[in-house]
């Protein structure tokens, strides 16, 4: 087994490993050694408590208190409130508003958007060019949560949750949600929330039109760990190492 000190063959080659953390936002040069000094800090697997060791940032996986730090300097993590009427694409021959237009001063970086909101859905969409993290956030077999309000015509009837949870068959196929609430209504004005491992196109939707309560507006409010909070719609923000960290062990990374 390959371990973190055959990683870095010479004490001439690679970056000491306190200035890593410091570069990826953990704390000050003081506050990483620290940190390796309290056996908080794997590389590799391996938990490292010498000061000095010199590691490949773009190589080598490194953990503190068992989320994982984000070392490859080209990696890019962004959130975007997406608002309604953007298409979920890097751009559109057709010259329609895209998810790429936000991210277009950063033409080098590969960035690409993390499964997918329809035109007429807003919310949550995140932006990266971390192949592998970007793939399980959207393949079944991981099981991240999707977190929805939805704006529909109520009243709701009594049994709508259990039904839409126990699952409904649909054109491509059986569909369930993992839990539903209401959380405000106004007349018949309806706002619920939905969560569910579902990523179908159209799925939230199809569903609660399914159950008689067409959708008039759909948010995404969480993927996985991360919210969406008080992020404006059309804006960006970079995720924190935190939030990066989180995601990767949502998925097991």
């Amino acid at each position: 087994m390959t371990s973190p000190r055959d990683r870095t063959a010479t004490a001439e080659e690679g970056v000491r490993l306190q200035k890593v953390l410091a570069a990826a936002g953990m704390g000050s040069r003081r506050a990483c050694e620290l940190l390796i000094e309290e056996g908080r800090v794997q590389v590799d697997g391996q938990v490292v408590r010498e000061q000095g060791m010199r590691v490949q940032p773009d190589s080598v996986i490194i953990h503190v208190d068992g989320l994982r730090v984000t070392t490859a300097a080209d990696l890019m993590y962004l959130m975007l409130n997406k608002p309604r009427g953007v298409l979920t694409a890097m751009h559109d021959p057709e010259g329609r508003a895209t998810v790429g237009d936000y991210v277009a001063d950063k033409p080098d970086k590969g960035l690409f958007h993390v499964g997918r909101l329809d035109a007429d859905s807003e919310g949550l969409l995140l932006l990266t060019n971390d192949g592998e993290l970007g793939h399980r956030l959207t393949h079944p077999r991981y099981g991240v949560e999707k977190a929805y309000l939805a704006e529909i015509f109520g009243p709701v009837a009594r049994g709508v949750g259990k039904q839409l949870k126990e699952g409904i068959e649909l054109e491509d196929g059986f569909a369930k949600i993992d839990s539903f609430r209401l959380i405000t209504a106004t007349g018949k004005r309806v706002m619920v929330e939905v969560v569910l491992h579902e990523g179908r196109k159209h799925v939230v939707r199809r569903l609660l039109a399914e159950v008689g309560h067409p959708v008039q507006r759909l948010v995404r409010t969480r993927v996985g760990p991360l919210e969406l909070g008080d992020l404006r719609a059309g804006r960006l923000r970079r995720l924190s190492q935190g939030d990066v960290g989180a995601l990767h062990r949502a998925v097991g990374l």
